[in-house]
């Protein structure tokens, strides 16, 4: 792992991305940010001994090997993945989790194949409407629970990859190794890593990470009761200058991200004066779907002094960045305008 990574804790590994890593449109493997709920595994498994089962509500269960794997049409997509609780530490009032700033976050173009493409060799019944995610790992704790996700069907089919390439390299051992599902544009939590079990259901799959943990709700609310963390919402974050950094009178270049899970980024815009106004910043680098948005503003200043910005990004939906974040008890989703603002001095 990079030294420069934040660690929040060891066991299991959950460290964020240092900001200025966070400039470029393409964040290197080795400092893509970590989330694990159990033990990565100590050694890569061989692939010669890798196989991939598909079973539960198909027509005809799939055992499948690693080189079947890639000698099926290839796919590549350029992907945005975000940790469900990026941002948590920034929110005003205290949230459960680890402390995120803004660095659970990465992009990266990811190489595999298709889940649709394997489902359909499979034969999907008519009563599947969900599909679930198990690994190889092993969980941490007494309880001893594995960490397995579903999605519904209509995401599996639609955007979600198997990923044994991450950046053009094989996929890192601690990025699931050899292969992970990718629900593209939805948070790091439904893209399970280490993958060596996809079971079709008829409903959402049952279990500690289903109805427990990745649950939107409030103080005194069963989590049960809470929506099931999915897709991403519309977000900007700033990577240029760094929070309370000293720079000289002149130009000062504002650099940031912008994205919005399964929808395009329209545009973003920058505000000099605590949201009272507004000015478009200017897009820089690659258009992708499922990708953020890096984009640049330069503010001109010429007095020495303290400088307040924030960003704000809007989808081709019209859908906005809120001015401040919705509180709930895990702090996920945090999109806040003002949450996500930075302070710098000029002398």
């Amino acid at each position: 792992m990079n030294k420069s990574m934040r660690v929040m804790s060891e066991r299991p590994l959950n460290a964020e991305t240092p900001r200025h890593y966070l400039k470029s449109w393409i964040t290197a493997n080795n400092v893509f940010f970590d989330r694990n709920q159990g033990q990565i595994p100590e050694k890569a498994i061989e692939l010669s001994e890798w196989r991939l089962t598909i079973d539960g509500d198909v027509e005809a269960p799939l055992t499948i090997d690693f080189e079947t794997l890639l000698r099926m049409p290839k796919a590549i997509a350029a992907n945005t993945m975000e940790c469900s609780g990026n941002s948590r530490s920034l929110l005003t009032q205290k949230a459960s989790g680890n402390p995120w700033t803004i660095g659970g976050v990465g992009n990266a173009v990811w190489g595999g194949v298709w889940l649709k493409d394997l489902l359909e060799k499979a034969g999907v019944a008519s009563n599947a409407h969900h599909v679930a995610f198990e690994g190889f790992d092993k969980p941490l704790g007494k309880a001893q629970i594995k960490f397995i996700r579903s999605i519904p069907l209509k995401k599996a089919m639609s955007s979600t990859l198997l990923a044994y390439e991450m950046n053009g390299d094989p996929l890192p051992l601690k990025h699931g190794f050899p292969l992970r599902a990718l629900a593209l544009g939805w948070t790091g939590a439904n893209c399970v890593k280490w993958l060596r079990r996809i079971t079709l259901l008829s409903e959402p799959f049952r279990g500690f990470y289903m109805d427990d943990v990745y649950r939107i709700h409030d103080k005194g609310q069963n989590q049960k009761t809470g929506s099931t963390v999915d897709a991403i919402t519309i977000k900007s974050i700033i990577t240029q200058p760094e929070i309370d950094e000293i720079l000289p009178i002149g130009t000062v270049t504002i650099l940031g991200a912008a994205y919005a899970g399964e929808t395009d980024v329209d545009k973003v815009e920058i505000s000099t004066d605590n949201g009272n106004t507004w000015q478009l910043a200017t897009f820089i680098g690659p258009d992708e779907p499922f990708a953020w948005r890096q984009w640049q503003y330069v503010y001109s200043i010429s007095r020495p002094g303290s400088y307040t910005v924030l960003s704000r990004a809007t989808d081709r939906n019209g859908e906005k960045q809120p001015m401040q974040a919705t509180w709930n008890k895990l702090g996920y989703g945090n999109n806040g305008i003002r949450e996500h603002g930075i302070t710098f001095r000029v002398q």
